[in-house]
């Protein structure tokens, strides 16, 4: 119920008011034209109808009063209800965070964006091929900062930043965090951020585990004691283990996008799914 509706009800009201009071206006007139129409009355007969039509004016005006405070009442209790249910219903509530979207998704949409399409064509082609060094290249983190980086103007950020892996953590999770992060407030975490960063979460354990797989298959990572005590996986059952994971983390990828698409602003272009 809106503010227009309760002006429509008063608008209303006021007319039937209105139809009222001619009502009895045109019921009086007709009482005083019979009067006149029979000028042959007797005198008691005229002493009688006037003191009907006194009674009756009286009554006309009594009735006429109780039924404008009625009216009154009625409408003011109207006016109340409509007021109280429209100052009572829920109305939306919007993150305080949301006043930096614009910026948030301008800065780091595109680096989501671009690592789930890394992921969907040349992650999935790495590991169809079982290439475990291209596979590793790829999900590479960024570099620890050298002694020589310090000589450098950036203390080569920009340098060990090119060196990270086309769906890397720090390219693309880091981002996809924080973009998710703009659907909530400084006080309180928002439904959307909260599914949002499920899913980044699941994605980021999934790129750990290839990583793992990756350093077996490289011999990079042999267990045990000394490389001792473990025995060596089949490059074959690596291979299994590295295609149910990149299903894995495909199905969490594609959690992500439908939460960031879900009650999207249309100003924003969606999230594709990774087929």
């Amino acid at each position: 119920i809106r503010n227009n509706d309760s002006t429509t009800l008063l608008q209303l009201m006021m007319m039937m008011m209105k139809l009222a009071a001619v009502a009895l206006l045109l019921a009086s007139s007709a009482t005083a034209f019979v009067v006149q129409q029979n000028p042959t009355a007797t005198t008691k007969n005229t002493a009688l109808m006037s003191q009907q039509q006194q009674q009756q004016q009286h009554n006309d005006v009594t009735t006429r009063q109780a039924f404008l405070s009625q009216l009154l009442v009625t409408s003011t209790t109207a006016v109340s209800t409509t007021t109280l249910l429209t100052t009572t219903s829920p109305q939306p509530v919007f993150a305080t965070g949301r006043a930096t979207l614009d910026v948030t998704w301008r800065r780091y949409a595109p680096r989501v964006r671009a690592g789930g399409e890394f992921y969907a064509t040349d992650l999935k082609r790495l590991v169809a091929k079982n290439d475990w060094q291209g596979i590793q290249t790829a999900l590479q983190q960024v570099p620890d900062r050298s002694r020589k980086d310090l000589s450098k103007a950036d203390a080569g950020v920009a340098e060990r930043a090119r060196q990270a892996g086309g769906f890397s953590d720090a390219r693309v999770l880091v981002a996809a965090d924080l973009l998710a992060s703009a659907f909530s407030s400084q006080n309180s975490l928002s439904d959307k951020t909260r599914k949002m960063k499920t899913a980044v979460d699941k994605v980021r354990e999934t790129t750990q585990a290839m990583e793992l797989v990756t350093k077996q298959a490289l011999g990079q990572d042999s267990g045990g004691f000394f490389g001792l005590g473990k025995k060596k996986v089949s490059e074959a059952e690596l291979a299994k283990q590295m295609r149910q994971l990149y299903a894995q983390g495909g199905t969490a990828w594609n959690e992500y996008v439908y939460a960031a698409n879900e009650n999207l602003a249309l100003q924003f272009d969606r999230f594709e799914y990774i087929q």
